[in-house]
């Protein structure tokens, strides 16, 4: 398991992630609320790519449940 960090706002993990998707949160709005992830908004401060973590969510999504979704920029404003 890989524990990269996604979102460096709250620094959740990319094994957290995984297990809230394997706890059954299918979509973004389930992560957030389960992990907190992609809740902050100081992503281009924090991020070293400078963006906000909701593409990396999604990616990540895709690969354990193979559904294509759709990433808005939910904590950048």
């Amino acid at each position: 398991m890989n524990d990269k960090i996604i979102c460096y706002c709250l620094n959740v993990s990319e094994s957290t992630i995984v297990q809230a998707i394997k706890n059954g949160d299918n979509s973004l709005k389930d992560i957030q609320k389960s992990t907190k992830a992609c809740t902050g908004n100081r992503c281009k401060e924090l991020n070293p790519s400078g963006k906000c973590c909701s593409e990396d969510i999604m990616k990540i999504l895709q690969r354990e449940t193979g559904v294509k979704s759709e990433s808005t920029c939910c904590c950048c404003h």
